[in-house]
């Protein structure tokens, strides 16, 4: 949820005084040393307005919904936050990027991290300068809300891509901007999420809910962490010890921890817990409330004294003091650079699930092509249209709404661009909203083509209720398919979906929320312009009940009578996405990591490479990658790792992948190197001892999986001298 900050008059507290004269702007002096110097100069309600968002941020204002406190020391800055998982949520004037599981579908972290650079630039010219993302998550259902939001259901690639992505919006020290982490922790749904507990046992929260923060806090080093509403185990996660125990200490957050609106439920308790900032207005974080508590004894000064620190010093070193936001902010941040990114994220992660006789990619000998269905066209016709599906939506009653996150000014809708693409190649294009099933058919017939929109919106307050199409989507395509002589289906959705279609259609692409750039991207793609490349972050299942938290107590959980909170139960353990499939022996619908090309690859020659076992150099798994195809073409092939059996993990874990792009013909030998670093800090080769309460890497014979999904073809056994 976004915030509401009140933005201060002026740029700083202290526009009067002599800012070169005060130690806290002296850029000699390291953050720590400037942060002390200025709390020192502080008053103890002066001091008080760090731990709340707006008295934080707006120093020059002294009242926030009745809460009154002195105006802030001299010399500190105005800071705005603003929400921005998939682009920075300012209204117009901003780049409307694909949403976050787009990005995933990528398994790319450059592209990731130029993403987030660009987030960054236009937040600092809009005059933000704190973005509320990117979001971490575990993809344990794909009936949670919020699953666009984040990486998929893959610990590592969800920290590997945020920490990428938090590194470009931290890049520029010229427009200084900090990323923050978000819902810290085991934040699975939106069914009652302000009243339920995800009941998770200790070596499921470490291996699979809290290891992405830990690599992405290595890979990325954000600046601070929003805890959840959730319960974790009966304990509210912003007054959860798991603040200060695990995120502060294992998992090594040097920033602070701020809350998100709404989710403190105490004074104290979260404060000793490690909670630094109430987010948006004083609730329990109020001088009054934290006078009281300090003269009962329940907190200490060095408990205000540090989450004060935390935050100050967050804001010096990531240059919040020396670089002021704009005093007006530009009208378009977005740049023909960003619109050329946000094109490049959708055609890297739309994924091709399925391509029968090669009916895409689309070509001269069409020379009547049908377009049905609502979404391809920004004209409102028939339900939403692609302006309304371009990024995440805000999904209030748990059907399609209509309301999104972003302003999609720049919105390019697919039918015009498949018009324009079309007629260079001598074909004729037909549109038909779809409103008409039976209207929809007869376009259809009279096609050499057919390319059929469906779409399902899935966002923040409420969960899908199924796993089907919107706005009876899957009848439409039931209606239309095999009218023409092919029928491709382009979706759009946040989530794995259903097709009870399938076999009747010739091609399925999913294009998940796509952004302003849709029509171009969706058009290449087609056409053949850009080889699909894109590889799902997430299983597709065959049914809801086919997914790992199939079970009422799994999801949503159960509410006992008379209590309040749902209680949910994580029984599945470390059994989570493709790891459930391939530990319970299933074949879902489409498995993690599968997509296809335009082309077809082989790979083979695996080889497993030690070099001072888990020491110096790390391992080393190396393969041959050939194109068989007859055009050129990107596979992005995966390793997975078997841990010996001592370890009782559930199934391999996905490790490392590279994006590897040939000409027709050629091979290439790719070697995917993980460092020592990595298998230390990613914990690649190590389980969490419960006994131990530690990371262990487990004697015995490991196994290096490689393919081009999770379901892989290559394997070879090897073992770890751990001296």
């Amino acid at each position: 949820m976004g915030p509401t900050t009140v933005v201060a008059a002026s740029a700083d507290s202290g526009s009067a005084a002599d800012c070169s004269a005060v130690p806290w702007m002296d850029t000699h002096k390291s953050a720590d040393q400037r942060a002390r110097a200025l709390l020192a100069a502080s008053t103890r309600h002066q001091e008080y307005r760090w731990l709340v968002e707006q008295p934080a941020n707006s120093p020059a204002q002294t009242t926030f919904s009745g809460v009154t406190y002195p105006v802030q020391v001299a010399c500190t800055p105005t800071v705005v936050y603003t929400d921005g998982p998939e682009g920075v949520r300012a209204g117009e004037g901003v780049t409307t990027f694909p949403a976050q599981i787009s990005l995933a579908a990528g398994f790319n972290e450059d592209t990731a991290y130029a993403k987030g650079a660009a987030e960054g630039s236009e937040a600092f010219d809009k005059g933000k300068n704190v973005i509320l993302g990117p979001g971490v998550g575990a993809g344990r259902t794909p009936l949670a809300g919020r699953t666009p939001e984040y990486f998929g259901e893959d610990p590592v690639v969800n920290g590997v891509l945020a920490g990428a992505q938090t590194r470009g919006i931290q890049s520029n020290a010229d427009k200084p901007v900090l990323a923050d982490l978000k819902h810290y922790v085991a934040n699975e749904q939106e069914t009652d999420r302000q009243t339920s507990s995800s009941d998770v046992d200790e070596r499921t929260l470490k291996e699979i809910y809290e290891l992405p923060y830990g690599i992405a806090l290595k890979e990325g080093k954000a600046e601070s962490v929003m805890c959840s509403y959730n319960q974790v185990n009966g304990v509210y996660a912003c007054e959860n010890p798991l603040l200060r125990n695990s995120l502060k200490g294992e998992l090594g957050l040097d920033g602070y921890v701020m809350s998100d609106f709404g989710s403190v439920h105490s004074t104290a308790a979260s404060l000793k817990a490690g909670l630094d900032q109430e987010l948006n207005r004083p609730i329990y974080f109020t001088p009054d409330k934290l006078d009281a508590a300090l003269a009962a004894g329940e907190i200490a000064q060095k408990d205000v004294d540090d989450a004060a620190f935390r935050v100050v010093r967050s804001y010096i070193r990531g240059g919040l003091f020396d670089h002021p936001l704009p005093s007006q902010p530009v009208t378009d941040a977005s740049t023909p650079a960003h619109k050329a990114l946000a094109r490049q994220i959708a055609e890297e992660g739309s994924v091709l699930l399925k391509n029968s006789g090669d009916t895409l990619p689309l070509g001269n000998r069409h020379k009547r092509i049908a377009v049905i269905g609502s979404v391809a066209s920004n004209t409102p016709a028939g339900g939403l249209n692609a302006k309304q599906l371009c990024s995440l939506p805000l999904n209030f009653s748990g059907t399609a709404s209509g309301r999104n996150t972003m302003a999609c000014e720049d919105m390019v809708a697919p039918l015009d661009s498949i018009r324009e693409r079309a007629a260079a190649a001598g074909a004729e294009v037909v549109y038909d909203d779809g409103s008409d099933p039976a209207r929809a058919a007869q376009v259809a017939a009279g096609a050499d083509a057919t390319i059929v929109f469906g779409y399902k919106q899935v966002g923040e307050f409420s969960d899908p209720k199924d796993l089907s199409l919107d706005a009876g989507g899957d009848a439409l395509i039931d209606a239309v398919a095999g009218k023409g002589r092919s029928t491709v289906v382009v979706l759009e959705t946040g989530t794995a979906t259903t097709m009870p279609w399938l076999s009747k259609v010739d091609s399925v692409l999913e294009t998940w929320y796509p952004g302003e750039q849709a029509g171009p991207a969706v058009a290449g793609l087609l056409f053949g312009d850009v080889d699909p490349s894109g590889k799902l972050p997430l299983t597709f299942p065959k049914s809801e009940s086919q997914q790992p938290a199939h079970t009422p107590e799994q999801y949503p959980g159960v509410k006992a009578a008379g209590q309040s909170i749902r209680q949910v139960d994580y029984s599945e353990g470390m059994k989570v996405g493709y790891r459930y499939y391939r530990a319970e022996n299933q074949k879902p619908l489409f498995s993690f990591g599968y997509g296809l090309s335009y082309t077809s690859f082989e790979l083979s020659g695996l080889k497993v490479f030690t070099s001072g076992g888990a020491g110096k150099d790390g391992l080393r798994v190396q393969f041959k990658v050939t194109n068989t195809g007859k055009r050129a073409g990107t596979e992005v092939p995966q390793v997975y790792l078997e841990l010996p059996a001592g370890a009782d993990e559930p199934s391999a874990r996905l490790v490392g992948w590279e994006r590897v792009t040939l000409k027709a013909g050629r091979s290439r030998t790719v070697t995917i190197h993980l460092t020592a670093d990595q298998l230390d800090e990613q914990h690649l080769t190590q389980y969490w001892d419960t006994s131990r309460h530690a990371w262990r890497t487990p004697s015995g014979t490991f196994t290096a999986h490689v393919g081009t999904s999770s379901d892989t073809a290559l394997a070879a056994k090897f073992t770890l001298d751990k001296h």
